[in-house]
């Protein structure tokens, strides 16, 4: 880890309020959980105990089983941001090139410099055209946050091959994938995929998550993580949501009808960018930003200043959430 950096980097900036009085549509969490999820816990904590299995072979067998890969490839992570640190402080030494989008995920690059790497950035809907053999790692985000596009899974698939040429590692982030109907690229040779529990299933303080990894870089991650990484009820609990299929269907159905809806409301003030996320990141042209946010507040909402991230100055992001919960948004948003 470079120390230096440390000292000179300062903590990225995520959406999410604490304050119950307020609805938050600035973070982009599902707002319901799958059913069972309390019992899980609750069955969990009596054999909180005792040590895990650090294999978490439960855990392990949900989760490849529902991105489609073999359940040695993956490896638990509290969270998917977790799983991120874990890659990058394995593939980079000091003074290597990382190649990440932009606008995208903040703690790409954050966790690049602190681990003594040089991020590069190119646009997010670039990437895949750009040249992988300067670069010991590059990240995809699909959909990509703050934008919301998704990759094609063939551009991916082809993306990575020329990683594998270039003996590259490509990092896929899929945070948001479980809304859409692509294909996950886990058990891709050469690629590591990092997933997160926190969106679909409306867990972010549970903390659980995975990556996906084959051959030597598994072993490799597998080494480096850190032991009983998960908790005990973490783990159960994700296990569970794993395996609800059903409800994974219905809110991807919900959220694509109601982002549908929230996106053509939006479009008679601002210019809502193309998603297949559960958000959807507005250009509000010449308008204050401050104000916006701020009149938004007012009226009890809370929506997230996107000015933070690369590249953007004049955008805020909004959740899809449920719909009269959208309704509320959409009326402190004056459309």
């Amino acid at each position: 880890m470079d120390t230096d950096a440390l000292d000179r980097l300062d903590s990225v900036t995520h959406g999410g309020t604490s304050d119950p009085d307020v609805l938050d549509f600035s973070a982009n969490t599902n707002p319901r959980s799958p059913p069972g999820v309390v019992a899980a816990y609750d069955a969990a904590l009596s054999s909180s105990r005792r040590y895990p299995s650090s294999d978490y072979p439960e855990f392990r067998n949900a989760a490849a089983e529902y991105v489609g890969c073999e359940g040695r490839q993956v490896l638990p992570t509290a969270g998917g941001m977790a799983g991120i640190r874990l890659v990058v402080s394995t593939v980079l030494e000091k003074g290597d090139d990382a190649l990440l989008p932009a606008p995208s995920f903040g703690e790409y690059a954050k966790e690049v410099e602190i681990h003594g790497g040089t991020p590069t950035f190119v646009a997010h809907d670039e990437i895949l055209d750009a040249d992988p053999a300067d670069y010991a790692l590059v990240v995809v985000c699909t959909p990509n946050n703050p934008t919301g596009e998704a990759y094609e899974t063939g551009d991916l698939q082809a993306f990575a091959r020329r990683c594998r040429t270039a003996d590259t590692t490509l990092l896929v982030d899929e945070a948001f994938l479980d809304f859409t109907d692509r294909s996950s690229l886990a058990g891709e040779p050469g690629v590591v995929v990092a997933r997160s529990l926190t969106k679909m299933f409306g867990l972010p303080g549970l903390r659980a998550g995975f990556l996906v990894a084959t051959g030597d870089q598994r072993d490799r991650l597998d080494t480096a993580r850190v032991p009983w990484g998960l908790s005990t009820p973490a783990a159960t609990v994700g296990a569970h949501c794993l395996r609800q299929t059903e409800f994974v269907e219905e809110t991807r159905a919900i959220v694509a009808s109601e982002r549908e809806r929230m996106a053509a409301r939006l479009a008679t003030r601002f210019d809502v960018s193309p998603s297949d996320a559960p958000f959807l990141l507005l250009d509000v042209g010449d308008e204050d930003v401050d104000a916006i946010i701020e009149s938004a507040r007012a009226d009890g909402v809370a929506i997230r200043d996107a000015r933070t991230f690369r590249t953007l100055d004049n955008h805020v992001r909004v959740a899809v959430k449920r719909p009269d919960e959208n309704d509320q948004c959409l009326a402190a948003l004056d459309v």
